[in-house]
């Protein structure tokens, strides 16, 4: 029997929109209470208004240490536990590397890399307490394929890999399971920079997916048997090569 999430409590980053969003939505369906985390604050407030009372607006800035210590506290006085971490946020920067913009590329990594990173040991300690606890990570497919219009972000990506088969093998004796969703290109904001002929062109052929059908692969991941961890679910569009 597959784990039901009614009466969950997640928790979900960079959940203002996007994959996050959507993901929150399904979760919120499936009877989870969810905590959405994002630096936008007033669109989560008026996000959460509409959501219902089992979505909690989180204010919280990943780069910021301090900000990211004080996101645990606020999810266990408001819902007592968690269940479900869904480390989400990100950014992207594709292009050639001869015409890039080093210290843009510090502030994607730090985000990427570093504050994935420190969020998903923030929360860790509380699972390991109570002996359970799921945590997925959004990659991509680049973080298993080298893209070459791609470069920086897919460096990023793989070390979300890499860390995810690690931290998994640590922490399994505790009962927790950690897994990635790596997608293929989504249609969000992160490709707003992609050039207009090659967007146009991705979509007249069926290359880009919706955020709800990555957020229907998390689904499917969390509500495996205990026994059962999805350690990478890729999904890509049909067209897609890679």
């Amino acid at each position: 029997m597959g784990q039901e999430l009614s009466g969950k409590v997640a928790a979900i980053t960079g959940a203002a929109s996007g994959i996050g969003l959507e993901c929150a939505k399904s979760l919120l369906r499936e009877g989870a209470s969810v905590a959405l985390i994002d630096k936008a604050e007033d669109s989560l407030r008026s996000i959460c208004s509409e959501l219902g009372a089992n979505a909690f607006p989180l204010a919280a800035d990943l780069t910021n240490p301090a900000s990211v210590s004080m996101m645990m506290p606020q999810i266990l006085e408001r819902f007592g536990k968690l269940d479900i971490f869904h480390a989400n946020a990100g950014s992207y920067i594709g292009g050639q590397v001869v015409d890039g913009d080093p210290d843009a590329w510090d502030r994607m990594l730090n985000l990427n890399i570093n504050a994935a990173f420190r969020s998903v040991q923030a929360v860790l300690p509380h699972m390991v307490e109570r002996k359970t606890g799921d945590i997925i990570m959004t990659s991509s497919i680049a973080g298993l394929v080298p893209v070459v219009w791609e470069p920086i972000y897919t460096a990023s990506k793989h070390a979300v890999q890499a860390f995810v088969h690690t931290v998994r093998r640590q922490v399994i004796k505790h009962g927790i399971r950690v897994g990635a969703v790596a997608p293929g290109p989504v249609v969000t904001a992160l490709i707003s920079d992609w050039p207009k002929e090659k967007l146009d062109e991705t979509i007249a052929a069926g290359g880009l997916m919706e955020a709800r059908e990555v957020a229907d692969a998390v689904l499917f991941m969390l509500t495996r048997p205990r026994n059962v961890t999805i350690r990478d679910l890729v999904i890509l569009p049909h067209s897609t090569d890679l």
